[in-house]
Order: C-alpha cells, then sequence, then structure tokens
C-alpha cells in the first residue's frame, strides 16, 4: 500500500471510527504531510523505517525550527499513523513506541510585582457591592493562590473568619487548607455585610453571587478579572492564572519553602511547583546584573 493511500485510509479511521473532530483530523494531517515530505525528499520508504531514518527526521524537524512542543505533537501522530498500520496487518511492530518525544521547553510564567498589585488594588473601587466584591475577588486570588474553579466553589461554610483559612476542595476532589492575611478578611468582612443586597430568592450557599443571586461561575470571575487587568494600566495583561503565580513567587522570595508552597497550591507533583525557583532565581540575577558594582565594569 503506497503511503498516500495509508495516509487517507488512517485518516478516514480517526474520522469515522475514533470520532475525531475535523479539526484535530485536519493536525494529524498536517503532521503526516511534513512526514510525507522528509520521506520524499530522502527517497525513503514508509513501511522500512529505522532508528538512523527517525534520527534524520527529528534533525529534519529541528532544522525547520520547530519547538520541542511542535515536534512532540508530530511524533504522537506519527505513533498512531503506525500503531493503525499495526493494527491492519501492514507492519509487525510501531518502531515509533521506541522514540520517546523531546523535552518541553519550561516557559517561565508571568507574575506582577507587588507594586504592581498594589496599584491595581489601589484603582478597585470599594463604594459599590460589585466593586467591593470583585476586589475582593482579586485580592483572594493574590493572597490564597487558588484555581479560579476553587474560588468560585467557596461556600459560606468553608470560610473561617477565625481562623483565616478556608477550606479547599481541589482538582480530584483532593481537600486542602489555604489562609489569608488582614487585607482580605477586612473586605470579606465588608463584602458579607453587603452580600445580602445580590441576593434575589432566599439564601446559596456560596461565597460569591453573580448579579441575578446565583452562583458566581469560573468564566464570570475570569470576565471580571479581565476588565479589571483591562482597567489597571499596567504595563502588561495579567490573567487570574498570573495571580497564582504572583502568588508562589511572592512566597518564595519572601524564604517560604517549596513544600509549603507546593501544598498551598495543591499541586500533587512537586516538580510542578519548581518552576516558581526559576523564577525567582531570574529575578535575583536581574538585581544582581543590574546592581553589583563589579559588573558594571
Amino acid at each position: 500500500m503506497k503511503i498516500e493511500e495509508a495516509k487517507n485510509k488512517f485518516l478516514e479511521y480517526l474520522e469515522k471510527e475514533l470520532n475525531y473532530s475535523q479539526m484535530t483530523k485536519l493536525d494529524y494531517e498536517s503532521d503526516l504531510n511534513i512526514y510525507h515530505h522528509f520521506l520524499e525528499s530522502y527517497h525513503l520508504d514508509y513501511l522500512k523505517i529505522n532508528k538512523k531514518n527517525i534520527i534524520a527526521y527529528l534533525k529534519f524537524l529541528d532544522d525547520l525550527k520547530y519547538s520541542n512542543k511542535t515536534i512532540s505533537r508530530n511524533l504522537s501522530a506519527l505513533r498512531s499513523f503506525y500503531n493503525y498500520l499495526v493494527e491492519i496487518k501492514i507492519l509487525e511492530e510501531n518502531i515509533f513506541r521506541r522514540v520517546k518525544n523531546p523535552k518541553l521547553e519550561k516557559k517561565l510564567p508571568n507574575f506582577l510585582n507587588e507594586t504592581e498589585v498594589e496599584q491595581v488594588l489601589d484603582s478597585l473601587e470599594e463604594n459599590s457591592v460589585n466593586g467591593l466584591k470583585n476586589k475582593c475577588l482579586f485580592e483572594l486570588l493574590y493572597s490564597t493562590g487558588i484555581r479560579v474553579s476553587e474560588l468560585s466553589n467557596i461556600t459560606l461554610n468553608n470560610l473561617d473568619m477565625q481562623d483565616l483559612s478556608i477550606r479547599i476542595m481541589g482538582k480530584g476532589s483532593k481537600e486542602r487548607i489555604v489562609y489569608f492575611g488582614a487585607r482580605a478578611k477586612d473586605l470579606l468582612e465588608k463584602y458579607l455585610k453587603v452580600r445580602d443586597k445580590l441576593l434575589k430568592k432566599g439564601d446559596i450557599p456560596y461565597l460569591f453571587v453573580n448579579n441575578i443571586g446565583g452562583k458566581l461561575s469560573r468564566q464570570s470571575i475570569e470576565e471580571i478579572m479581565s476588565k479589571i487587568a483591562l482597567g489597571s494600566k499596567l504595563n502588561h495583561k495579567f490573567s487570574p492564572h498570573t495571580l497564582r503565580h504572583t502568588f508562589a513567587t511572592h512566597l518564595l522570595d519572601e524564604g517560604a519553602d517549596l513544600r509549603s508552597v507546593q501544598e498551598l497550591l495543591g499541586h500533587e507533583n512537586l516538580n510542578t511547583t519548581e518552576i516558581y525557583t526559576h523564577v525567582s532565581n531570574e529575578r535575583l540575577r536581574s538585581v544582581y546584573l543590574k546592581c553589583h558594582p563589579n559588573n558594571k565594569r
């Protein structure tokens, strides 16, 4: 079977048997076309590929300046394609199963410095119920590091104003306790006094309420944060997840240990939290290069 026919049968299989979306199918087709172009350029038979050929292909992709993420996606597509060839008895073994994806580049997370956090907070008014609620949302995201979905799901029973803590139900239904400071407490107390004005019919268990008296959704919180970001007049954009990054970075900058930050963020793997040490180290390097007198000579 020629590669063109095999490719078309595979794409049809993705669509009709696996119910893949048209967009996903197009991604697979694009990756297979790149591979096909490589095979033709080097006069290779797709059914007789060996390890040496795969190394040449990886170099081919690297020469095209593809990122590790794109190369990984391409290899995943080829792995699926060759699995299909094994399944329909064209091949006995999928050689791409032995090929590891390249390590993905770790992108340093964006975060706000302390001055920028204060600038945003100072720009938020407290004269209306919604204004107070929005300021409270921003402060809690920053002071606790919780996810937007976790913030949306906080109930009044989860909140402990004496202990300044919140019981959070995180990913995988894993429960953890997070803490907040004096400013968040002050804002929460003010918000709780006017929260009833947002309710329409009876009470609901959730801490944050929308304008029609229901639970404030994750999407609504993201929209509120987008509006806050636009009105903040900062030189760069930020999202709710930026505040989670900011929380972790500021804790580490002030001497918090990595495992404590891991627990507060609700990360299952310490490796996920370690990215923030790179942010802190990069900041320290920048300070050193800017300030040390010997570096200026």
